[in-house]
C-alpha cells in the first residue's frame, strides 16, 4: 500500500497486520512509505523477496516495521540470522508456494524461527498469482506454528474460509482480489469479507 488516505481507511477496520511490499519487481512496491500513524493493534509487516539480511534491517528500522513476511526462497538459516538480531524483537512470517505435491515436512527446519507460515498458491511470480490452491492438502500440515492463508481469495470465498477448522489456520492474507489497483485496496469489499467472516 502506499496511498495514505486508503492505508487510514484501512486502518478504520482494525485489521491485525497491513502489508507493505519492498521487492521492487512487484507492481505493488514501496518506494514512498506513507507517514501515518499505527495504532498498537494493527502491525506494520514488511514483505521482501531474496534481499540481503543487511537491507531488511535498514528497512525496518526506517520505517519501524514490527513483522517481516519473507517471501522468497530464504533458507532456515537466513531466518535464524534475523531471530539472532533482532532477538524476538519483531515477528518473522516464513511464506511457502503450495501446490498439491508440496512437502509440508519441508516447514520443519523453519519451526525454532518463524512465528508465523503463510501458504500461498505457487505459481510463476513469487506471490501475486492471483489464483488459489487446493486448500484440502492443509490437512497435511500437522505443526503447531499458525498460518496465514493466502493466494487468490476474493469475497466470494468466505463460506469455504469459514468452514476451514485446522487447529493452526489463524487468518488470511488478502491482496489481488480486493484491490482497485495495485497497492490501492478496496475498502468496502475488505469491510464485508471481514464482517461475513466467523
Amino acid at each position: 500500500m502506499r496511498n495514505p488516505d486508503n492505508v487510514l481507511s484501512l486502518l478504520a477496520l482494525k485489521p491485525d497486520f497491513i502489508g507493505f511490499i519492498f521487492y521492487n519487481k512487484s507492481k505493488r512496491f514501496v518506494a514512498q512509505f506513507s507517514q501515518v500513524k499505527f495504532p498498537k493493534e494493527t502491525k506494520k509487516v514488511g514483505v521482501f523477496v531474496n534481499q540481503s539480511i543487511e537491507e531488511i534491517i535498514q528497512i525496518v528500522k526506517k520505517h519501524r516495521l514490527n513483522v517481516v513476511q519473507l517471501h522468497g526462497d530464504e533458507t532456515a538459516a537466513y531466518c535464524k540470522r534475523l531471530q539472532d538480531f533482532y532477538k524476538s524483537e519483531i515477528q518473522l512470517i516464513k511464506a511457502f508456494s503450495v501446490d498439491e505435491n508440496f512437502d509440508f515436512e519441508d516447514t520443519n527446519q523453519y519451526l525454532p524461527y518463524c512465528h508465523y507460515f503463510l501458504f500461498d498458491t505457487k505459481g510463476k511470480q513469487y506471490g501475486g498469482n492471483g489464483v488459489k490452491f487446493n486448500w484440502e492438502v492443509l490437512q497435511k500440515y500437522k505443526k503447531n506454528t499458525p498460518f496465514l492463508l493466502s493466494g487468490g481469495i476474493t469475497k466470494t470465498d468466505v463460506e469455504e474460509i469459514n468452514k476451514l477448522h485446522h487447529p493452526a489456520f489463524v487468518g488470511v492474507d488478502i491482496n489481488s482480489g480486493f484491490e482497485i489497483a495495485p497497492a490501492l485496496k478496496n475498502i468496502n469489499d475488505i469491510k464485508e469479507f471481514k464482517n461475513n467472516l466467523l
